[in-house]
């Protein structure tokens, strides 16, 4: 076809001439580029110091874990359990949420034994239980502002500055970010610490600041207490749940539950308590939402507890109301609160049968030292009648020396023939 033919050389010729542009636009990319580059030498090599800086500047590496602990970037979690640590690992990743130091050696954290550089920004969870912890120095977790967690829990606690769970510049108050605090099981005090009260040290570490006013979990489980000092709870209006069981709690009476408006449980299981009275149950009462439990008390059922067991009858607020029962005195042991009339609650006087034998015993030691007494007195009583005549015959010489006395300073006369024979 000669058509076909007479297109083909214009094509041809097209096509040399898009290669040939295509050249052209390499080789002026590639000497605007060179030029680029010889223009920023200088000023490369000028900025070279404050790449350095900027270089040692960076964080570490967010990978990098402390040789004796676990560590999952995934989960954010940092785990330096049972390793006998002395102190805090200095070298912890920026990244972790949740960290658990527990079963250590620390036994004092310091002010800022968590400060880093960078900071451990996104710290959520802090579980420091059963490491031996002593002493917590004021300002010891500063620089945490995501703390939401913290367990202190079988430490051996002697010295809980007030100023713990806030700044270390006591003049200066630093609401904590605390959420849920759990201090259960607390280690009894050696002797040379038992001067100080360990209700009064934990309630100043409450009370302090006002820093933990947004807490909403507060656990004291287990820690011997015989009271909750009063006014320890009004610093805590956020608080939701209560843990105060297996103490060992004999009153309510100076505890206030009325700003705890937003309390959910509380929970006074397994302690002393005897009887509630009027006052307490009316706040109790009071609160919208809580929920009360109150199982294994040795709850006293006489005159005093009439006015609980009517409550008792009529709230919704305790829970597993039906299983309270009696504890003394002994013909009401195991009787149901709940079925007990006012003619089943009287004063009488009789003890319980552990004091009854107590002073049965006493009267019996007493008895018998009395018998020792006077067997002694009748054994020897020659010897005491001898003793007595000697006393009485001393006694009527040392008299009739007096009253011989008494005769000479009475009459004048002869008290100068005394002074005439001294002449």
């Amino acid at each position: 076809m000669p058509g076909g033919f007479s297109r083909g050389p214009a094509a041809g010729d097209a096509r040399l001439r898009l290669a040939r542009l295509a050249r052209l636009a390499l080789v002026l990319l590639g000497w605007i580029s060179s030029s680029s580059l010889t223009s920023s030498a200088t000023s490369s090599t000028s900025s070279a110091p404050s790449l350095a800086s900027a270089v040692s500047a960076q964080p570490p590496w967010s990978g990098q874990c402390p040789l004796p602990c676990e560590c999952s970037e995934a989960a954010r979690t940092v785990k330096c359990v049972n390793r006998n640590l002395a102190e805090v690992p200095a070298d912890l990743p920026p990244y972790v949420r949740n960290l658990f130091l527990t079963g250590n050696q620390l036994a004092e954290l310091p002010a800022g034994a968590f400060a880093r550089r960078p900071p451990l920004a996104e710290l959520a969870a802090l579980n420091l239980s059963s490491s031996r912890l002593k002493v917590v120095r004021a300002g010891a977790f500063e620089h945490l502002p995501s703390l939401r967690q913290l367990d202190l829990s079988h430490n051996p606690l002697w010295d809980l500055s007030p100023f713990a769970f806030c700044g270390s510049n006591a003049s200066v108050s630093t609401p904590s970010p605390l959420v849920e605090l759990i201090v259960n099981h607390i280690v009894p005090l050696p002797a040379q610490w038992q001067n100080q009260s360990l209700e009064g040290m934990v309630a100043a570490a409450l009370r302090a600041g006002q820093a933990l006013r947004g807490l909403r979990r507060l656990e004291l489980a287990s820690n011997n207490f015989l009271y909750i000092p009063r006014d320890v709870l009004a610093q805590l209006p956020s608080l939701r749940h209560l843990d105060l069981r297996n103490n060992s709690l004999v009153s309510l009476t100076y505890v206030s539950f009325r700003n705890l408006t937003h309390l959910e449980s509380l929970h006074l299981e397994d302690n002393a308590l005897k009887v509630l009275h009027n006052g307490t149950m009316a706040e109790l009462q009071g609160l919208p939402q809580v929920r009360v439990f109150l199982d294994n008390n040795p709850w006293v059922c006489d005159c005093h507890m009439v006015d609980m067991v009517a409550w008792l009858k009529e709230t919704e607020v305790v829970q597993g109301k039906a299983r309270l029962t009696c504890a003394f005195p002994e013909k009401m042991r195991n009787r149901v609160l709940l079925e007990l009339n006012n003619s089943d609650l009287d004063c009488d006087p009789i003890l319980p049968p552990s004091l009854q034998t107590s002073y049965v015993f006493l009267g019996i030691v007493l008895a018998l030292i009395g018998a020792i007494f006077l067997l002694v007195l009748y054994l020897n009583r020659k010897g005491i009648k001898k003793w007595m005549h000697n006393i009485r015959d001393a006694c009527r010489d040392h008299m009739e020396g007096y009253h011989y006395r008494y005769e000479i300073n009475a009459d004048p006369r002869l008290t100068n023939l005394s002074s005439n024979s001294d002449v």
